[in-house]
């Protein structure tokens, strides 16, 4: 392929202080050294990619650049041995749309460590609609299939309308659990429902803490998308040898609690980081995800847009405006 060639992608630039994003033409020989060439096919927007094309410091530290942890697409060359040209791959994580350049153009190039074979049983589209948030989601219904059963009760889950937390909402209703689901967004119960919650709480509904470092045992388990007081709560609420995962911090990064929730019900707070998770269970989760946990509703749960309509979808999602997944088609 010539070096010269150019394609199309969402740019990210800091102007006098302030950061403007659109779409501009780069060149291959603009991307960054890489094992693997990628003709991007999918990409999908995560709260962490609207963070990096507004000028986060703490997601990206150079500019200009094109975000984007996400990309599904077809190996155009490839120097390792693992990869051939035309193969379906997936690309999620590790440095990818933070500061190497990202999903949101139509070519990446990427270290061979850092690419998953598309496996069977999925689109390249079907592995976008899941991205990060959906790898996510399967990492903590893995976790938390450790230590509790469907037959242990019922689990919550934060942030339900989220990508991450409607992914999670799915596959557990998928893997048997009685899922209740907690959302701001009191309107999207039908949503909710349609995904496999037994029960939508809203936030004003937990029970009142006053402080208390143990609150009456309510759920098995929880899988917590915002972080913040709703994971303080959620640990202080969870049963005998139950289990909570943490994966976001949207609604705060401290943790006001006492150890009593872990010395005297043996409850598990668990983190999830779905960025550098290791390639054998990265490779496990996306067999799942294509296998036995596939949500039957997954083509249902996304809205897909072009590349030129991104911009107005980066502010949507900063506003928690965006409900389920939202799908970048770059064909």
């Amino acid at each position: 392929m010539r070096m010269d060639q150019e394609f199309k992608a969402l740019v990210a630039r800091e102007n006098e202080g302030q950061f403007v994003r659109g779409v501009e033409f780069r060149r291959i020989s603009d991307l960054p050294e890489g094992e693997v060439l990628i003709r991007v096919h999918y990409s999908s927007l995560n709260f962490k990619d609207a963070l990096s094309a507004t000028g986060n410091r703490g997601i990206t530290r150079h500019y200009p650049h094109t975000p984007g942890i996400d990309a599904s697409g077809i190996v155009e060359e490839s120097s390792s041995d693992r990869f051939k040209p035309g193969d379906p791959v997936i690309v999620t994580g590790y440095d990818l749309g933070m500061d190497t350049s990202g999903g949101f153009g139509q070519y990446i190039r990427v270290p061979a460590a850092w690419v998953v074979p598309l496996p069977g049983g999925l689109t390249l589209k079907e592995a976008m609609i899941y991205g990060t948030a959906g790898f996510t989601a399967g990492l903590s219904v893995y976790h938390l299939s450790q230590v509790i059963t469907p037959a242990d009760g019922e689990v919550l889950v934060t942030g339900a309308t989220g990508g991450v937390g409607s992914l999670a909402v799915a596959l557990l209703s998928e893997c048997g659990y009685h899922v209740e689901a907690l959302t701001g967004k009191p309107d999207q119960e039908d949503f909710l429902v349609r995904l496999g919650a037994k029960k939508v709480l809203t936030r004003e509904q937990l029970p009142a803490d006053h402080g208390k470092s143990l609150l009456k045992g309510l759920w098995a388990g929880a899988i917590d998308t915002v972080g913040g007081p709703v994971l303080s709560h959620l640990v202080k609420s969870i049963k005998m040898q139950g289990a909570v995962t943490s994966c976001g911090h949207v609604a705060g990064q401290g943790l006001d609690l006492t150890v009593f929730p872990f010395i005297i019900r043996g409850v598990s707070l668990i983190g999830i980081n779905s960025q550098s998770c290791p390639m054998e269970k990265r490779l496990m989760i996306w067999e799942h995800l294509a296998g036995d946990w596939k949500i039957p509703a997954l083509n249902s749960i996304f809205t897909e847009i072009r590349l030129e309509e991104l911009d107005d979808h980066i502010t949507r999602i900063l506003q928690g405006k965006v409900i389920g997944r939202t799908l970048i088609n770059q064909q």
